[in-house]
């Protein structure tokens, strides 16, 4: 079974394979005994679909460089996720961003040569394979099952959802409205220390103030403006995030690494 072409392969996955019916006709899915594959990650991408929903939970905030991607941020620090729990699972009430429901499967292209994209997942996962137990792949005939199509079907809106992602982000760059970010935060037994994070870019509140309000009002009809204003109002959990690592004794002694990592 030939991997997929993996110049430089997402966070989370080790490896790649193609699923088809010819050399996975009995194997199976099962579920994910917990989140380790998250565990050691602080920011997970984000697509604007997800805003709304993820600002309850997470400062979203944008990369830096020239492919600028938003993430969620679920710890302030390289290596620091706030949001597993004890048994090693997500903690339980919180959004779950579609990047992480979306793993060990992914579309791919196969060849350079076209823009066709097939269904492959990561055999590292441990949850694909020839399982005892689990949701079959495919049927007697060889065709895929409900669960396969189920999984295909959201990987494609996925890559859809990346589509409107990448326009927002476009417009985002048009506009001249981004700004390098920095937050500084005090905490109660180090008040003249603060902890100062970088490396992250977001909206600049005082440039998209000064649009023109035909501008404005181009963003109020196309839902961008409804995007910004979550990203910005999800800024004021950086201190709740930063509570929560202190709280499970995880701030370094020394302010390292930044929010938007490079493993992000």
């Amino acid at each position: 079974m030939a991997s997929a072409p993996q110049p430089q392969l997402p966070l989370f996955y080790q490896d790649l394979l193609p699923l088809n019916s010819r050399d996975h006709s009995d194997w199976k899915v099962s579920s994910f005994d917990d989140a380790g594959f998250v565990a050691n990650n602080h920011a997970i991408p984000l697509t604007v679909d997800e805003f709304v929903d993820a600002q309850r939970n997470f400062p979203i905030v944008f990369t830096s460089g020239d492919n600028s991607l938003p993430i969620a941020l679920m710890g302030l620090n390289e290596g620091v996720n706030t949001f597993i729990a004890e048994d090693g699972k997500l903690e339980a009430g919180i959004y779950v961003p579609a990047y992480i429901r979306r793993y060990p499967f992914l579309l791919a292209k196969l060849k350079k040569e076209n823009d066709d994209m097939s269904l492959c997942f990561d055999p590292s996962s441990g949850v694909v394979g020839k399982n005892e137990d689990g949701q079959q792949l495919f049927d007697g005939d060889g065709k895929p099952t409900e669960y396969t199509n189920g999984v295909l079907e959201f990987c494609k809106k996925f890559e859809e959802s990346g589509q409107r992602t990448r326009a927002f982000l476009d417009e985002l760059k048009k506009l001249d409205i981004m700004m390098d970010g920095e937050i500084a935060i005090t905490r109660g037994d180090m008040p003249d220390k603060p902890f100062v994070y970088r490396g992250f870019r977001m909206v600049d509140e005082n440039k998209l103030r000064e649009l023109p309000a035909e501008t404005v009002e181009q963003l109020n009809k196309s839902g961008m403006m409804m995007l910004i204003h979550a990203h910005l109002f999800s800024m004021n959990l950086m201190r709740r995030i930063f509570e929560r690592q202190s709280a499970q004794g995880k701030v370094p002694s020394q302010n390292e690494g930044s929010p938007a990592g490079a493993n992000a």
